[in-house]
């Protein structure tokens, strides 16, 4: 099998495998009911419902070029879908999360799509502007987009605090690869790991107290998927970083939300070694 779709319990440290497939999907999403798993494929979407695991089509429309940059609207009414049928570049698309005409957001692209905010008004986003890459928001229903922060590096992986008051992101505009933070207002950024590993995709818990995310080994290039990876959890109040689960993945693992409603657990995808 290429991917195994999994769950991680914090509590405990056990880990459920929930499916297991020969296809190749990536970066999952929970719905806010907790019922199942969102994840992209072969440029589609899927639902995966938990009390009876499978890869379910959502009618996506027009869109059938959708990268692993998704979620669901905090009231779980919408999908939201980075895709590039239309623009030819990953452009943000809104949907029904049960599928439909999708609405397109973002004028500009490349854009790629990574935060909901949590009273559901905004979206977090990376886009590449001029060649260089930043971070931006947008209203969900379109307009102008909001610049928060570019230059001097790469960013990706913006997600919200769920209080709202701050987007985490991973850049390296310090020299290497880590996490940073930024108010949703704007301002200097606050640099939140410091250290030899190659950190992405920073995702905030619900509660607020730990942020999850997905580092590589050292001189590491990008975020390429079939490395040895690690999950890795920060501590919001004394910084204090552990590992959770080593594991072969990188791209497509935890690209984007991925935690419980209630912060339990996370789900995440793994992936098979080739044998030759």
């Amino acid at each position: 099998m290429k991917s195994r779709l999994c769950l991680y319990e914090i509590a405990t440290g056990k880990v459920e495998e929930v499916l297991a497939t020969g296809r190749l999907i990536e970066a999952p999403n929970w719905t806010p009911d907790g019922a199942a798993l969102i994840v992209n494929g072969d440029g589609c979407m899927f639902r995966v419902p938990l009390d009876a695991p499978d890869l379910i089509p959502i009618d996506t429309g027009h869109a059938v070029q959708c990268n692993n940059d998704h979620g669901v609207s905090p009231d779980g009414s919408r999908l939201v879908i980075s895709d590039s049928t239309e623009t030819r570049q990953s452009c943000i698309f809104v949907l029904p999360v049960t599928g439909g005409a999708p609405r397109r957001v973002t004028e500009e692209v490349p854009s790629w799509w990574h935060g909901w905010s949590p009273d559901g008004k905004r979206l977090a986003y990376v886009g590449r502007r001029d060649g260089g890459f930043g971070i931006y928001t947008i209203d969900v229903d379109g307009g102008a987009e909001q610049h928060l922060i570019s230059g001097g590096g790469h960013y990706d992986g913006p997600d919200y605090t769920p209080d709202g008051q701050w987007i985490w992101f991973n850049s390296d505009r310090g020299g290497s690869m880590d996490l940073w933070r930024i108010a949703v207002v704007g301002g200097a950024p606050e640099q939140m790991t410091e250290d030899e590993r190659v950190n992405w995709f920073p995702h905030p818990a619900p509660d607020g107290m730990s942020v999850l995310y997905l580092s590589y080994q050292p001189g590491t290039e990008g975020h390429p998927r079939d490395r040895d990876v690690e999950l890795r959890l920060l501590d919001t109040h004394d910084g204090s970083v552990r590992t959770l689960i080593a594991l072969f993945g990188g791209q497509g693992t935890i690209n984007v939300p991925c935690w419980s409603p209630d912060g339990g657990r996370f789900a995440f995808v793994r992936y098979e070694r080739d044998a030759g």
